[in-house]
């Protein structure tokens, strides 16, 4: 039987939904590798005394990291740590990245050195398929945007086919991340004053570039469309 691991630095939680607050300290030790796949937690008891709230509030912080599969109950054992995955790695940063401006910085950097070259490969590689795609993509976006709506999932649609359309499988499973710890902070951005029509035409000038089959310039447009995303970090409140 795996030995029951003490929480090492868990602080009294002191927010109205006490059970996320517990649930993501569990998160953080987990992703951190304090807590490792086998591991049990501690009774419910003694997890209520150490971050100073009730049973009730650990059962729920446990249901939800069940549900995000970071943890199993077993028979006989309690409820143990599993076997990380990307999913379950990728949930606990977006969580973080949606409160810090300097890590939502941090990604951003990391977009501009993966998609302008993204887009230089999807304008020498582009279907006729993969073009109608991002154009009815586009057309959606543009609709939402006239109706004052956010248009996040097509926002994050449009990069996510233009880069199966560079057609590199590797890339596209690290485009796969992005775009998971990207939705939280595309919630944030896209609150700013302007930023869906500066996002609607960048992509507008990425798929004019994308149909002239021209690298070059579709990778100055993405370079441009996400100089001015980070522009618009720049007014997001810290």
């Amino acid at each position: 039987m795996n030995p029951v691991v003490a929480p090492p630095k868990f602080q009294p939680v002191r927010r109205t939904r006490v059970y996320e607050a517990v649930a993501a300290q569990i998160q953080k030790q987990i992703a951190d590798g304090v807590l490792r796949p086998g591991d049990r937690l501690p009774a419910e008891r003694e997890l209520a005394e150490a971050f100073g709230v009730s049973r009730a509030s650990v059962r729920d912080a446990i249901r939800v990291l069940e549900l995000a599969g970071m943890v199993v109950p077993r028979q006989g054992e309690g409820t143990v740590v599993r076997e990380l995955t990307l999913d379950t790695v990728v949930s606990p940063l977006a969580s973080v990245l949606l409160r810090r401006k300097d890590l939502l910085a941090d990604l951003l950097d990391a977009r501009r050195i993966i998609e302008p070259a993204l887009a230089y490969r999807a304008a020498q590689n582009a279907s006729d398929e993969d073009i109608q795609a991002m154009e009815e993509i586009l057309q959606r976006q543009s609709a939402k945007v006239r109706e004052e709506q956010p248009a996040i999932d097509e926002d994050t649609a449009f990069h996510y086919r233009l880069a199966t359309a560079a057609r590199n499988q590797v890339i596209l499973k690290v485009m796969d991340v992005l775009m998971d710890l990207l939705r939280e902070g595309r919630a944030r951005s896209f609150q700013v004053q302007g930023r869906p029509q500066r996002s609607l035409e960048g992509h507008r000038r990425i798929l004019a570039a994308l149909r002239r089959r021209d690298p070059q310039a579709a990778m100055h447009a993405m370079e441009r469309h996400l100089e001015e995303i980070g522009e618009i970090l720049q007014r997001m409140p810290a």
